[in-house]
């Protein structure tokens, strides 16, 4: 097998706000192996200041996979450990070789005899540019709509009960994002605040590594915690485990590109399946390439939840993509 890579600089069409503060183009890599005249794609999907190995010498690491493609799988895989962007690249790469065209795991969903359901995402702004993005998601026909909240609570949470005023629980579920952006002591009023509001859970309401306090927050919450951030970096199977023993959170967050790719995502629903601990899985702003690959992936998973999926269509600058939204619902076309 041979491989290469190329860089790619993905064009936000407006700037889009985090609690991490705002984004106008996201970096990514494409891998292509090929061997015995077929070739595979898979996107190393590298979130700068977010990603574990957002480091040095990333584009060195991608190098030496690409030398080293005909190398044993698990020895890879080893090497590859704190690198998972790249390791789920590679993952892709292998299974698009295998499956050819624009699949990677054959399925109902990509014969287009079956689809999923997703939440509508809501980017920090103004009031003004939060419920225009609102409005647009209730008029596609969206179920569930999540908001990165932690900048301004006190729009946010004036948001927030507006929306609960139009809709009761059972016709709109609403998810929150923190990114860490509340102290603990802020945490907890904002946890009750939700909770008289309905909301359905919130995401990383503390920055990640705290365990203490996390745990703390997780064993009283009135609204339930779902950890995101806090996932990133635990690459060992006896850590993850470690982690959830320790927090006991009531939902997980599974960015595959952040959290060791296909064989990283499985470990982590492994492990919270024994524990009775709900999860869904989200992109993390990869282009339509990864995207199609993540889609697929959550399929085979069979969650009812709405998943976190993108849509692609953040950027001016994407691959054609393979994905289709009707109302809330996403179809391989």
């Amino acid at each position: 097998m041979k491989a290469e890579y190329f860089k790619y600089l993905l064009k936000f069409k407006r700037p889009s706000g985090t609690s991490r503060g705002v984004l106008y183009e996201k970096e990514t890599f494409i891998l292509v192996i090929s061997d015995d005249g077929k070739k595979g794609t898979g996107e190393c999907a590298i979130f700068r200041g977010l990603s574990f190995d957002d480091r040095p010498d990333y584009e060195d690491k991608l190098k030496w996979l690409c030398e080293n493609t005909d190398q044993d799988v698990e020895f890879l895989k080893d090497e590859l450990k704190e690198f998972p962007s790249i390791w789920f690249g590679y993952e892709q790469a292998l299974l698009n070789l295998k499956h050819g065209g624009k699949l990677y795991f054959p399925s109902e969903f990509t014969d287009g005899k079956s689809s999923m359901m997703i939440n509508g995402l809501i980017w920090m702004g103004d009031v003004d540019y939060m419920e225009e993005q609102i409005q647009e998601k209730l008029a596609q026909g969206f179920h569930c709509i999540k908001l990165k909240i932690g900048v301004d609570w006190k729009s946010e949470h004036e948001i927030l009960q507006k929306l609960r005023q139009k809709f009761s629980k059972d016709k709109l579920e609403l998810r929150v994002d923190a990114n860490g952006g509340f102290s603990k002591d802020e945490a907890e009023i904002v946890l009750q605040q939700l909770a008289d509001l309905n909301i359905h859970s919130i995401e990383q309401p503390i920055k990640a590594g705290n365990w203490n306090d996390m745990a703390e927050l997780c064993a009283k919450t009135p609204t339930p915690i779902a950890l995101d951030e806090e996932l990133i970096g635990v690459v060992d199977f006896n850590e993850k485990k470690k982690l959830l023993d320790h927090i006991k959170p009531q939902y997980i967050i599974l960015k595959p590109s952040l959290v060791g790719g296909i064989s990283g995502s499985d470990e982590w629903v492994s492990l919270a399946e024994q524990n009775n601990i709900g999860w869904w899985i989200t992109s993390a702003l990869e282009s339509n390439l990864g995207l199609n690959a993540i889609a697929q992936y959550t399929f085979t998973k069979n969650s009812p939840m709405p998943q976190g999926l993108g849509t692609g269509g953040l950027f001016t600058n994407n691959f054609d993509s393979d994905l289709e939204l009707k109302g809330d619902r996403l179809f391989f076309k």
